[in-house]
């Protein structure tokens, strides 16, 4: 019987490199563990530094970029839970995605844009990435970053 692939051997095949954890930019830290819980604060669509996607969806961004810049704040939240904890392969499951999109008035499509996050976990790490979420529209975002990401995950005992 072929043994499942771990989270970090997952991220390697999908050929997905994770960025240096982002620096908590305020009074604050990336993450904080309480039992077997890790809150992951929240993450923008920025890499090496630079923005990769700025603007709200429906003006400046698009569904499709905005699911793009999801997957961005996905891997800077997986790259502060593995500075946190060694590796992706200590996480038992997903719990909580909140998701906040940029985006115009009355923009309601907000669960497409926040699935750029949901199927990157879930392409990492399998049935254990499957989790609750909400997705929200928001009238800005610090750095006018398209996407804000924070996740909830269960680590393994």
């Amino acid at each position: 019987m072929k043994s499942a692939m771990t989270p970090e051997a997952k991220l390697a095949a999908l050929g997905l490199t994770l960025p240096a954890a982002p620096a908590a930019a305020g009074n604050y830290v990336a993450t904080v563990r309480t039992g077997s819980l890790l809150f992951c604060a929240g993450t923008i669509c920025a890499r090496d530094g630079a923005m990769t996607h700025t603007g709200a969806v429906g003006r400046e961004q698009t569904i499709k970029t905005g699911y793009e810049a999801a997957r961005v704040c996905a891997l800077n939240t997986l790259a502060n839970i593995r500075a946190a904890t060694g590796s992706l392969d200590c996480v038992a499951r997903v719990v909580m995605v909140n998701g906040f999109v940029n985006a115009v008035a009355g923009f309601a499509d907000s669960p497409a844009v926040i699935n750029g996050a949901s199927d990157l976990l879930v392409e990492v790490f399998g049935e254990a990435g499957k989790h609750a979420r909400a997705a929200v529209a928001v009238a800005g975002l610090p750095k006018d970053s398209t996407v804000e990401v924070q996740l909830v995950v269960e680590l393994k005992a």
